[in-house]
């Protein structure tokens, strides 16, 4: 049995999730723009975002995390409250077990994704979290995504986990 097969099993007993949070990187480096809604482009990712331009076909054209994942980074590394821009994800998502989504399809308010793999940290979350960010993160850093089908997404949108083809 494949990973994608044995994640299929169980994703559909998932619930829908809820979209939090939206950020965007305009470049490598730079402070991210928090909005309420993006455009997601099939192929390319999320319109503003510069990997959207930089890595066209990318499985890592979103990446997303859990406001759940987030509470257990704050718990690993005694931040009281960390700000979503620190972890450099570009979707904040609650109320699903992101880590089921993975290998799967699923819908955010106009556009479809499938998650394609686990978004490990990198060294940098050690500067952003302090010493032992990156640590903290491992296993809980959200999943990176590819797109579908181009849409609208806006903050409050359903997470809805799609029937395996």
């Amino acid at each position: 049995m494949t990973q994608k097969q044995l994640f299929a099993r169980y994703g559909k007993d998932l619930k829908s999730g809820r979209l939090e949070w939206i950020g965007l990187r305009p470049g490598r480096k730079q402070a991210m723009l928090v909005v309420d809604q993006a455009q997601a482009l099939t192929g390319l990712g999320l319109e503003g975002d510069h990997r959207c331009a930089k890595t066209p076909g990318s499985a890592r054209q979103v990446t997303l995390i859990s406001s759940e994942f987030i509470g257990l980074i704050e718990t690993y590394t005694g931040i009281a409250q960390i700000d979503p821009s620190l972890l450099r994800r570009n979707l904040v998502v609650s109320g699903i077990n992101l880590n089921a989504l993975r290998h799967q399809t699923f819908s955010i308010g106009g556009a479809i994704f499938e998650a394609t793999a686990l978004c490990h940290p990198c060294v940098r979350m050690n500067q952003a979290l302090g010493q032992g960010g990156a640590a903290a993160m491992l296993g809980y850093g959200g999943l990176c995504a590819r797109i579908l089908e181009s849409g609208l997404v806006r903050l409050g949108d359903q997470l809805k986990p799609l029937e395996a083809s």
